[in-house]
Protein backbone atom coordinates (compact mmCIF):
# COMPACT_ATOMS: atom_id res chain seq x y z
CA UNK A 1 0.00 0.00 0.00
CA UNK A 2 1.57 3.40 -1.05
CA UNK A 3 0.41 6.88 0.41
CA UNK A 4 -0.86 9.30 -2.10
CA UNK A 5 -1.33 12.78 -2.34
CA UNK A 6 -4.13 13.97 -4.64
CA UNK A 7 -3.98 17.83 -5.65
CA UNK A 8 -6.79 19.07 -7.27
CA UNK A 9 -9.32 22.32 -6.59
CA UNK A 10 -12.23 20.63 -8.27
CA UNK A 11 -14.37 18.69 -5.70
CA UNK A 12 -15.79 15.85 -7.76
CA UNK A 13 -12.02 14.77 -9.22
CA UNK A 14 -10.43 14.49 -6.18
CA UNK A 15 -13.18 12.13 -4.90
CA UNK A 16 -13.48 10.34 -7.74
CA UNK A 17 -9.05 9.68 -7.53
CA UNK A 18 -9.79 8.95 -4.31
CA UNK A 19 -12.44 6.05 -4.28
CA UNK A 20 -10.09 4.65 -7.39
CA UNK A 21 -6.84 4.63 -5.70
CA UNK A 22 -8.60 3.90 -2.02
CA UNK A 23 -10.24 1.10 -4.20
CA UNK A 24 -6.72 -0.34 -5.37
CA UNK A 25 -5.58 -0.14 -1.36
CA UNK A 26 -4.03 2.65 -1.42
CA UNK A 27 -4.07 5.75 1.70
CA UNK A 28 -5.05 8.78 -0.17
CA UNK A 29 -4.29 12.17 1.02
CA UNK A 30 -6.03 15.36 -0.63
CA UNK A 31 -5.54 18.69 -1.37
CA UNK A 32 -7.15 21.62 -2.84
CA UNK A 33 -4.66 24.15 -3.30
CA UNK A 34 -0.75 24.29 -3.18
CA UNK A 35 -0.95 25.72 0.50
CA UNK A 36 -2.90 22.78 1.29
CA UNK A 37 -0.56 20.42 -0.50
CA UNK A 38 2.96 22.05 1.04
CA UNK A 39 1.51 20.94 4.34
CA UNK A 40 0.52 17.31 3.32
CA UNK A 41 3.56 16.72 1.50
CA UNK A 42 5.34 17.81 4.75
CA UNK A 43 3.37 16.17 7.21
CA UNK A 44 2.56 13.11 5.20
CA UNK A 45 6.15 12.44 3.16
CA UNK A 46 3.72 10.91 0.07
CA UNK A 47 5.00 8.02 -1.81
CA UNK A 48 3.46 9.47 -4.92
CA UNK A 49 1.84 13.02 -5.73
CA UNK A 50 -0.77 13.85 -8.50
CA UNK A 51 -0.84 17.48 -8.82
CA UNK A 52 -2.96 19.66 -11.26
CA UNK A 53 -1.55 22.19 -13.20
CA UNK A 54 -4.37 24.90 -12.89
CA UNK A 55 -5.34 25.88 -9.39
CA UNK A 56 -6.02 29.07 -7.43
CA UNK A 57 -3.38 29.92 -5.60
CA UNK A 58 -0.12 28.48 -6.91
CA UNK A 59 -0.45 26.43 -10.43
CA UNK A 60 1.24 22.64 -10.61
CA UNK A 61 4.45 23.55 -12.61
CA UNK A 62 5.37 26.55 -10.04
CA UNK A 63 4.80 24.49 -7.28
CA UNK A 64 6.84 21.64 -8.65
CA UNK A 65 9.58 23.73 -9.19
CA UNK A 66 9.50 25.02 -5.72
CA UNK A 67 9.88 21.23 -4.00
CA UNK A 68 12.85 20.65 -7.22
CA UNK A 69 14.54 23.99 -5.95
CA UNK A 70 14.24 23.22 -2.24
CA UNK A 71 15.27 19.74 -2.46
CA UNK A 72 11.74 18.29 -1.56
CA UNK A 73 11.21 16.77 -5.14
CA UNK A 74 12.03 13.28 -3.19
CA UNK A 75 8.98 11.50 -5.11
CA UNK A 76 7.37 10.65 -8.26
CA UNK A 77 5.08 13.22 -9.06
CA UNK A 78 2.68 12.96 -11.30
CA UNK A 79 1.02 16.36 -13.28
CA UNK A 80 -2.65 16.40 -14.43
CA UNK A 81 -4.52 19.08 -16.40
CA UNK A 82 -7.58 19.09 -18.71
CA UNK A 83 -6.11 22.71 -20.72
CA UNK A 84 -2.07 22.15 -20.68
CA UNK A 85 -0.71 22.62 -23.67
CA UNK A 86 2.39 20.27 -25.04
CA UNK A 87 4.84 22.70 -23.99
CA UNK A 88 3.63 22.92 -20.42
CA UNK A 89 3.70 19.05 -20.25
CA UNK A 90 7.19 19.50 -21.56
CA UNK A 91 8.38 22.04 -18.89
CA UNK A 92 6.74 20.04 -16.50
CA UNK A 93 8.80 16.73 -17.66
CA UNK A 94 11.87 18.71 -17.73
CA UNK A 95 11.47 20.40 -14.01
CA UNK A 96 10.72 16.44 -12.86
CA UNK A 97 7.44 15.31 -13.46
CA UNK A 98 7.13 11.30 -13.73
CA UNK A 99 4.22 11.30 -15.80
CA UNK A 100 1.79 13.60 -17.36
CA UNK A 101 -2.25 12.95 -17.43
CA UNK A 102 -4.83 15.12 -19.66
CA UNK A 103 -8.21 15.24 -18.51
CA UNK A 104 -11.00 13.42 -17.90
CA UNK A 105 -8.51 11.02 -17.07
CA UNK A 106 -9.17 7.37 -17.75
CA UNK A 107 -8.76 4.57 -15.82
CA UNK A 108 -6.49 2.48 -17.44
CA UNK A 109 -4.22 5.86 -17.68
CA UNK A 110 -4.41 6.57 -13.92
CA UNK A 111 -3.20 2.94 -12.92
CA UNK A 112 -0.96 2.58 -15.49
CA UNK A 113 0.56 5.65 -14.59
CA UNK A 114 0.55 5.31 -10.69
CA UNK A 115 2.09 2.17 -11.11
CA UNK A 116 4.97 3.19 -13.16
CA UNK A 117 5.74 5.89 -10.81
CA UNK A 118 5.50 3.65 -7.67
CA UNK A 119 8.00 1.92 -9.24
CA UNK A 120 10.26 4.42 -10.36
CA UNK A 121 9.96 5.43 -6.24
CA UNK A 122 10.53 2.26 -5.44
CA UNK A 123 13.98 2.40 -7.72
CA UNK A 124 15.26 5.37 -5.51
CA UNK A 125 14.47 3.63 -2.43
CA UNK A 126 15.92 -0.05 -2.34
CA UNK A 127 14.30 -2.66 -0.40
CA UNK A 128 10.98 -0.71 -0.23
CA UNK A 129 8.22 -2.61 -2.16
CA UNK A 130 5.66 -1.03 -4.44
CA UNK A 131 2.39 -0.76 -3.57
CA UNK A 132 0.39 -1.90 -6.09
CA UNK A 133 3.15 -5.21 -6.47
CA UNK A 134 2.59 -5.64 -2.70
CA UNK A 135 -1.21 -5.54 -2.85
CA UNK A 136 -1.91 -7.41 -5.64
CA UNK A 137 0.11 -10.26 -4.14
CA UNK A 138 -1.99 -10.20 -1.10
CA UNK A 139 -4.96 -10.32 -3.18
CA UNK A 140 -4.08 -13.34 -5.13
CA UNK A 141 -2.98 -15.31 -1.86
CA UNK A 142 -6.12 -14.46 0.10
CA UNK A 143 -8.07 -15.63 -3.50
CA UNK A 144 -6.33 -18.40 -3.91
CA UNK A 145 -6.31 -19.60 0.00
CA UNK A 146 -10.51 -18.90 0.66
CA UNK A 147 -12.57 -18.91 -2.56
CA UNK A 148 -15.86 -17.29 -2.19
CA UNK A 149 -19.16 -19.12 -2.50
CA UNK A 150 -21.38 -17.80 -5.11
CA UNK A 151 -24.30 -15.84 -4.01
CA UNK A 152 -27.52 -17.36 -4.44
CA UNK A 153 -28.92 -15.23 -7.13
CA UNK A 154 -32.63 -15.53 -6.49
CA UNK A 155 -32.35 -14.49 -3.01
CA UNK A 156 -30.55 -11.50 -4.28
CA UNK A 157 -32.87 -10.40 -6.91
CA UNK A 158 -36.26 -10.36 -4.87
CA UNK A 159 -37.45 -6.85 -4.83
CA UNK A 160 -40.35 -4.38 -4.74
CA UNK A 161 -40.90 -1.46 -6.75
CA UNK A 162 -43.60 1.49 -6.54
CA UNK A 163 -44.42 2.10 -9.70
CA UNK A 164 -46.76 5.37 -8.86
CA UNK A 165 -44.53 7.68 -8.63
CA UNK A 166 -42.22 9.42 -11.29
CA UNK A 167 -39.79 7.49 -14.09
CA UNK A 168 -36.72 9.21 -13.27
CA UNK A 169 -37.66 8.18 -9.19
CA UNK A 170 -38.37 4.61 -10.24
CA UNK A 171 -35.82 4.05 -12.68
CA UNK A 172 -33.23 5.51 -10.07
CA UNK A 173 -34.29 2.47 -7.90
CA UNK A 174 -34.37 -0.41 -9.87
CA UNK A 175 -30.53 0.83 -11.18
CA UNK A 176 -29.40 0.93 -7.22
CA UNK A 177 -30.93 -2.31 -6.45
CA UNK A 178 -29.35 -3.86 -9.69
CA UNK A 179 -25.76 -2.48 -9.38
CA UNK A 180 -26.25 -3.52 -5.36
CA UNK A 181 -27.02 -6.76 -6.34
CA UNK A 182 -23.96 -7.46 -8.33
CA UNK A 183 -21.43 -5.47 -5.93
CA UNK A 184 -23.22 -8.55 -3.09
CA UNK A 185 -22.58 -10.93 -6.36
CA UNK A 186 -19.12 -10.27 -7.17
CA UNK A 187 -18.49 -9.42 -3.19
CA UNK A 188 -17.60 -5.73 -3.98
CA UNK A 189 -14.87 -6.11 -6.70
CA UNK A 190 -15.37 -2.84 -8.93
CA UNK A 191 -13.55 -5.03 -11.94
CA UNK A 192 -15.80 -7.26 -11.98
CA UNK A 193 -18.91 -5.58 -11.43
CA UNK A 194 -17.74 -3.32 -14.59
CA UNK A 195 -16.99 -6.29 -16.20
CA UNK A 196 -20.53 -8.36 -15.87
CA UNK A 197 -22.28 -4.59 -16.30
CA UNK A 198 -20.81 -3.15 -19.19
CA UNK A 199 -19.72 -0.44 -17.93
CA UNK A 200 -15.79 1.61 -18.18
CA UNK A 201 -15.18 1.56 -14.33
CA UNK A 202 -14.86 5.43 -14.17
CA UNK A 203 -18.08 5.84 -15.15
CA UNK A 204 -19.24 3.04 -12.97
CA UNK A 205 -17.70 4.53 -9.85
CA UNK A 206 -19.64 7.84 -10.96
CA UNK A 207 -23.12 6.16 -11.46
CA UNK A 208 -22.64 4.29 -7.89
CA UNK A 209 -22.11 7.97 -6.30
CA UNK A 210 -24.83 9.30 -7.75
CA UNK A 211 -27.21 6.58 -7.31
CA UNK A 212 -25.90 6.60 -3.15
CA UNK A 213 -24.92 3.08 -3.22
CA UNK A 214 -23.15 1.86 0.33
CA UNK A 215 -19.79 0.91 -1.58
CA UNK A 216 -18.88 -1.30 1.53
CA UNK A 217 -22.02 -3.42 1.50
CA UNK A 218 -20.38 -6.10 -0.78
CA UNK A 219 -16.63 -6.03 1.03
CA UNK A 220 -18.88 -6.68 4.36
CA UNK A 221 -21.01 -9.45 3.21
CA UNK A 222 -17.54 -11.36 2.23
CA UNK A 223 -16.50 -10.77 4.77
Amino acid sequence: MANILVVDDELGIRDLLSEILNDEGHQVEVAENAAQARAARQKERPDLVLLDIWMPDTDGVTLLKEWSSSGALTMPVIMMSGHATIDTAVEATKIGASAFLEKPITLQKLLKAVEQGLSRGTAARPGRPSGLVQMSAVVASMMAATPAAAPDPASQCQQTFMLDKPLRDARDEFEKAYFEYHLSRESGSMTRVAEKTGLERTHLYRKLKQLGVDLSKGRRSAA
